[in-house]
């Protein structure tokens, strides 16, 4: 199925890759404009997926993610953190339910690696985990007519995000967006092609930069290979956004995650913002303030090129100089990064 879809994306609808992910499809600067305001899909082929099954599966997930596990079902999806020890994300993904079996979706650098911690910590549960990537084919759908497209499609929809709608060949969560947003997985060549064609007379195709400037402006932050292990989830604005769980009960770096919540010890945060640079920013670059050189200020966590210019990103700041200095990126006198607001509040 994979090899099946890659040609389809090649060869009829014009995909240009690098590193097997389709990037754009012959116009990026257009694809970014029409992200922004128009109605777009994406080959979310960056993305892979860990399936999680067995009698115990939910107790044994329960106790290693940051979220309450058992919230999640057929109809519901989760944004969810799986922490070292230590308190820091190691991946940041979506749970989603399909019958018995869970599925974990999160970027596909760091699906190994936390499939292999997962995997230590089984033991004597009834637990199966495996990489199920190729088991699907994932799309993104997202504008403000994005529910009425789908709904042409699958016809009921997940109204609420968060929400999950099952088919026999289809499931389909609602996320957070600034327009309506979808992610489908799709069971079959078929039903995925189906989808696509249907798509593709109103709206248009979008590579990576394009899917992702809309994820940055709903204020998701991506945990990469780049960045693991950097950011304890409050950092990354987790618990403003539905993505941690303080009366759960323990998993790892519980305790450091409640002690940062309830002593008032963060001292970095997730901000957005807008760079004007020439070279394209990466996920961990350093951020400095103007009178220091030397110490860095905070770390991107992910940027993409925006229509009007520049690169919008996503930022852990030290309160502090977000709130007080100018800020730039790679050095003290690099690249102005230019605070945005982010589409919810921070919490008092």
């Amino acid at each position: 199925m994979k090899n099946l879809w890659r040609n389809f994306l090649g060869d009829d609808a014009g995909a240009e890759f690098a590193d097997d992910i389709a990037v754009h499809y012959g116009n990026p600067e257009r694809e970014l404009e029409i992200a922004v305001s128009g109605l777009v899909f994406a080959d979310l082929g960056h993305l892979g997926v860990i399936s999680v099954h067995g009698k115990d599966a939910a107790d044994f997930l329960q106790g290693q993610f940051s979220n309450d596990v058992k919230q999640v079902d057929e109809v519901h999806s989760q944004l969810s953190a799986y922490c070292t020890p230590k308190g820091r994300v190691l991946g940041l993904f979506r749970l989603f339910r399909r019958g018995d079996t869970y599925y974990l979706r999160l970027p596909l650098d760091t699906l190994d690696a936390v499939l292999e911690r997962l995997r230590r910590y089984v033991l004597r549960a009834e637990v199966t985990l495996e990489d199920a990537t190729d088991n699907f084919i994932r799309i993104g759908i997202t504008g403000k007519d994005a529910a009425e497209e789908l709904a042409a499609v699958i016809g009921n929809l997940p109204e609420q995000e968060g929400a999950t709608v099952q088919t026999q060949e289809l499931s389909v969560l609602r996320v957070p967006g600034v327009h309506p947003r979808f992610e489908v997985y799709a069971l079959s060549y078929e039903a995925a092609r189906s989808l696509w064609d249907t798509l593709n007379v109103r709206g248009a195709p979008v590579g990576l930069d394009a899917w992702q400037l809309t994820e940055i402006q709903a204020g998701l932050p991506t945990v990469y290979a780049s960045t693991a292990e950097q950011f304890i989830p409050q950092m990354l604005n987790l618990q403003l956004i539905d993505g941690v769980n303080f009366r759960k009960g323990c998993y790892p770096g519980q305790e450091i995650v409640a002690r940062t919540q309830y002593l008032g010890a963060l001292k970095r945060r997730m901000y957005a913002g807008r760079i004007e640079a020439d070279i394209p920013p990466s996920p961990g670059d350093a951020l400095y303030t103007s009178d220091d050189s030397v110490q860095a200020a905070g770390q991107l966590v992910d940027a993409r090129p925006h229509p009007d210019g520049g690169y919008t990103a996503l930022a852990v700041l030290q309160i502090s100089a977000a709130e007080t200095g100018a800020l730039h990126l790679g050095s003290s006198d690099g690249p102005a990064f230019t605070l945005e607001a982010l589409p919810y509040p921070f919490a008092d």
